[in-house]
């Protein structure tokens, strides 16, 4: 007999960019009801909080898009290879007009706790405001990349000027010509950030830990011809998304690796596509530059002496050369100009890793052991808390007031990076345990999986989706077993947001499936065809 009290919603989900406004075209279509409820002033997730200058995709926007409508990808038309922040949120704007999504979106809300109710088997979500509302299923959306990390630096609040995090830059903007700014960190954010910044602050000084493998972008406009070819083309690019290990529309080398290679081919079809662009040169060169140590060294010393020829001071090359992991150990950024600005006189490296490690926080700048540093902006470019952060910040309370937060304190585990025991009827999308791929695809193929779940139950008249415990040991030592496979587990210095490794205060650990995302896709794939046996389905009594 199903449950008797009837919720607000069958559907809350928390988070208005790729996923929430996925989720509403989706769970509409399966004639359910859904709010999406999300913290910012406005829809676009990632795009609405990284807002500081050079933020862009670093997917080629073709493919960096939800798929659902044929009339949408065909009727948008983008401008760039690589959308700025600006457009991405444009786009954004669109499939949320064109589908009439903004009834379904609440903003400016923040939720502060979602507790699984047990004699009634709903969720229960608490605003900020003191608004409460229930639903059946609950649906985290909030992203895999979208909770700051704030390193703990003595004297933070010391500092006159802005301090702030990339992701949280001011909206109304924020004036750095002729200023004096310190950016802390030096991934993807500052790879994007650096080179624009630099062009008008009086100067910039980066404080590096690790260097980064960096691969260029080259940054193209979206011509007439190429628009016609790709939307002449959209249901084969959409194809390859799905069927790709890193979810974007490449083709493979199908076969060919540098191991059997002679070592002049191997450069010279190393320097053919290196020109083009996008992380193509990792997956459209040699089918063994991820799994073979050698090969992966010869890759990773060919982008170092790429590096180098763009960067004229011998002691700057040496400090941005990576040093004891695996290329790719690290998901590299794409470079727009990031190693040219160190050849500027108004752009400086610090070695924070080594060298001279941060101090504290002063009222003008920035103390190392050997310097101090006079600040009029400093920026916190220090990455996240991937996959697990949002859902951690927020108090999610499963059976018997579990908290989400307390059941992962050692492992980050799930099923699939969809289901976790002991809290029915949440639906996770891109989880712990997710491949990291094209997000656009990765959280399409989510969504369906998710709805796929919820129209069964709906038609079963099942009330609750109880992930089994043992169900998720299994994925977790799966996801644990094809990661000790991979260069990931390799090298002395692998400090991966993707391990977890940038948190002072948890271990690392395993948080993404490796094992390719087509792979992924087709599991999902069987585990609806199969009827879900990961989970137990149920009814209330009553």
């Amino acid at each position: 007999m199903g449950a008797q009290q009837q919720p607000d919603y069958d559907v809350i989900a928390i988070g208005a960019g790729f996923a929430g406004l996925g989720l509403i075209h989706y769970i509409r279509e399966a004639g359910l009801s859904i709010q999406v409820f999300d913290k910012a002033s406005d829809i676009g997730g990632t795009w609405t909080w990284n807002r500081y200058p050079g933020a862009a995709s670093d997917s080629e926007c073709y493919y960096y898009c939800l798929t659902f409508s044929k009339e949408l990808l065909q009727e948008w038309k983008w401008t760039v290879r690589y959308p700025g922040w600006e457009e991405n949120l444009s786009y954004m704007h669109f499939v949320a007009d064109r589908c009439d999504m903004w009834p379904h979106i609440q903003l400016n809300t923040e939720i502060v706790s979602a507790d699984f109710q047990e004699d009634s088997g709903l969720w229960q979500i608490k605003t900020a405001a003191g608004e409460a509302f229930t639903c059946k299923y609950l649906v985290s959306a909030m992203g895999m990349i979208s909770e700051p990390v704030i390193p703990d630096i003595k004297g933070m609040d010391n500092f006159k000027g802005p301090l702030f995090h990339s992701a949280r830059w001011p909206e109304e903007g924020l004036d750095y010509a002729g200023k004096r700014v310190g950016i802390i960190g030096s991934g993807a954010t500052t790879v994007q950030m650096l080179p624009v910044v630099a062009e008008t602050a009086a100067n910039v000084t980066v404080f590096q830990r690790t260097a980064n493998f960096v691969m260029p972008a080259v940054q193209q406009p979206m011509t007439e011809e190429w628009e016609e070819d790709i939307k002449a083309h959209y249901d084969e690019i959409i194809a390859k998304c799905r069927n790709h290990v890193f979810g974007m529309a490449f083709d493979s080398p199908v076969g060919r690796t540098i191991e059997e290679t002679p070592p002049e081919e191997v450069q010279a079809i190393l320097e053919e596509h290196w020109p083009r662009g996008s992380f193509r040169f990792v997956f459209e060169t040699f089918d063994d530059l991820l799994s073979n140590p050698e090969s992966n060294k010869v890759a990773g010393d060919f982008v170092v002496s790429k590096m180098k020829e763009k960067v004229k001071d011998p002691e700057i090359q040496e400090m941005l050369t990576p040093k004891g992991y695996p290329f790719f150990a690290k998901r590299p950024p794409l470079d727009h100009g990031y190693f040219e600005a160190y050849n500027r006189d108004n752009v400086k490296l610090v070695d924070i890793g080594e060298r001279e490690p941060i101090v504290e926080i002063t009222e003008t700048g920035i103390r190392t052991t050997e310097n101090e540093y006079e600040f009029d902006i400093i920026v916190l470019a220090t990455g996240f808390q991937a996959y697990t952060g949002a859902q951690e910040a927020l108090p999610i309370r499963g059976r018997n007031g579990l908290l989400l937060r307390d059941k992962w304190d050692t492992e980050s585990s799930s099923i699939m990076g969809v289901f976790v025991a002991d809290f029915p009827n949440l639906f996770m999308i891109t989880g712990p345990q997710a491949p990291f791929a094209n997000l656009p695809t990765s959280i399409e193929e989510n969504i369906k999986y998710i709805v796929d779940c919820l129209n069964k139950m709906e038609s079963e008249d099942l009330d609750l989706c109880e992930p089994i415990q043992q169900a998720e040991e299994e994925w977790t030592a799966h996801v644990a077993e094809i990661h000790e496979q991979t260069l990931m587990a390799q090298g002395d210095k692998v400090h991966s947001w993707m391990m977890g490794a940038n948190l002072e205060n948890r271990n690392p650990r395993v948080l993404i499936y490796f094992g390719g995302a087509n792979v992924y896709y087709d599991k999902l794939r069987e585990s609806a065809d199969a009827g879900f046996p990961e989970v137990e389905f149920a009814q209330m009594a009553g």
